[in-house]
């Protein structure tokens, strides 16, 4: 649900002001500018004017930089205690412009807009509600403010106009084709889910969206795994924070596939996987490596390199996590195999480490240290078992390149069965070009059949057995 973040200070004197700027440009003569939008449902238009930019506020409420506030925990609580202060505004400012992956960088896409505001001028206007919040075009108000500009061109919302429409028309305009400056990934999900908890369904929603319904299912869970593994990460009170994992969008969503498909064969297996490849990502290993990681890798490449006391720490994980009681029974009851309980161990290794590596000489107790150390003895041994891993990979793919080949010819060959029905119903056949064909299908069995005699030279297999006898009898 959309926060209601009251009134900003000078939002009587705004009213007064933007009611005399809309009535002097609706007094005016000629051409009015009208920005349309949609507005609880339907397409409305909206009169533009401009306002000194220093009487608009930055939106509190702004689904670009959502998860970017908890950079600095610090001035975020401020910010939610009174977003209208010049500290808090600034806090916005700042965010505005800094890298939705790593805040404490300049966003260059920032910079190439604030290029081309000096270079072109304001060619789209933004939009703010009659108290001055600034709907939409709050990274020009940034850019505007650091080119010195003292006006900004805005469209104004009707005076009914609450919070949640500030919200809804926001996500409106955002998902418009002629965006500017995308959500990042974890914003998109969170106005996602802020949309589907106002009590949508979820395929309206994925409607506006322009996403699947299961497009937007898999994001719901990438968040709600994100969420679990924060919880996870706790060290000291520190924890990862929902932006760490900005850039891993795509590694995510190889997870869930592949966590999907896993699971229809074998849950064990599809959370090994899971897990695995959550450690990996949170090492930032890219997303080719990831790749590599099957639901055998740990016992295949990676237990051979641990050392004996990360094997013996993860043991005694397992074992203390191996099971839970549930209400009303006495007996214990198994969360998982030894190897998925040790396998949520490592990940909960890394995830502690990963803190003391991003916390920045914040924890220097001697736990600490050893867990920051640990994680960089994972982190190395993963990336020696990748190596292994990779060329293990690369000989499958040539044992397979061949067979799956094989298989997409078969399925062309089907295709041209249902495309000579076709042409036999309409009489269009144009049958010398299909004669011509199928001479080189023939020519091409031929050198198929040559090849396999060579590889195959004892016992073939039923299929191989066909082709050979059918080259020496066709005079291939």
């Amino acid at each position: 649900m959309s926060k209601d973040f009251g009134e900003p200070p000078r939002a009587a004197e705004n009213r007064a002001m933007v009611e005399q700027l809309l009535k002097e440009a609706h007094d005016a003569d000629g051409i009015k500018e009208t920005v349309t939008i949609e507005w609880r449902g339907q397409p409305r238009h909206m009169e533009v004017i401009d306002v000194p930019i220093d009487s608009t506020y930055y939106n509190p409420a702004t689904h670009r930089i959502r998860a970017q506030r908890s950079h600095d925990p610090a001035r975020d609580a401020q910010l939610e205690a009174d977003p209208w202060s010049d500290d808090s505004q600034d806090y916005l400012q700042y965010l505005l412009r800094a890298l939705p992956s790593n805040p404490a960088e300049r966003d260059n896409r920032y910079d190439q807009l604030r290029d081309n505001l000096r270079d072109f001028k304001q060619s789209e206007p933004g939009l703010i509600t009659r108290e001055g919040v600034l709907v939409n075009g709050n990274t020009r108000r940034a850019a505007l403010k650091e080119l010195g500009s003292s006006h900004i061109r805005v469209a104004v919302l009707p005076a009914s106009c609450t919070w949640a429409d500030v919200s809804a028309v926001e996500l409106a305009l955002q998902l418009r084709n002629d965006r500017r400056r995308d959500y990042s990934y974890i914003n998109y999900i969170f106005a996602l889910e802020e949309q589907l908890a106002t009590g949508r369904p979820i395929e309206d929603v994925a409607r506006d969206f322009h996403k699947r319904v299961d497009t937007c299912q898999r994001d719901l869970w990438i968040l709600n795994l994100l969420r679990d593994l924060i919880k996870r990460s706790e060290q000291g009170g520190a924890r990862l924070r929902l932006l760490d994992f900005e850039d891993a969008a795509g590694k995510l969503q190889e997870l869930h596939r592949r966590y999907i498909k896993e699971s229809a064969s074998s849950k064990d297996k599809a959370e090994m996987l899971k897990e695995t490849r959550l450690a990996a990502i949170v090492m930032d290993f890219s997303k080719t490596d990831v790749r590599l990681i099957e639901p055998d890798f740990r016992r295949r490449y990676v237990d051979r390199l641990l050392p004996e006391e990360i094997k013996d720490a993860l043991r005694h994980s397992a074992s203390a996590a191996g099971s839970v009681k549930i209400p009303g029974i006495s007996r214990p009851v198994s969360s998982g195999g030894p190897q998925v309980t040790e396998a949520k161990a490592l990940t909960d290794m890394v995830l502690k480490g990963k803190v003391i590596s991003v916390a920045d000489g914040q924890l220097p107790s001697e736990d600490d240290k050893a867990a920051a150390q640990r994680y960089e003895e994972l982190k190395e041994v993963f990336d020696r078992a990748m190596e292994p891993a990779g060329k293990d990979a690369r000989v499958r793919k040539r044992k397979q390149a061949a067979p799956d080949r094989l298989m997409e010819a078969c399925n062309s060959i089907d295709q041209c069965i249902t495309d000579i029905g076709y042409a036999r119903a309409s009489r269009s056949l144009d049958e010398e070009a299909l004669d011509e064909a199928l001479l080189n299908v023939r020519q091409t069995l031929g050198r198929l059949a040559a090849e396999v005699a060579r590889t195959i030279q004892m016992d073939p297999g039923d299929g191989a057995a066909w082709l050979l006898d059918a080259a020496r009898r066709g005079n291939w």
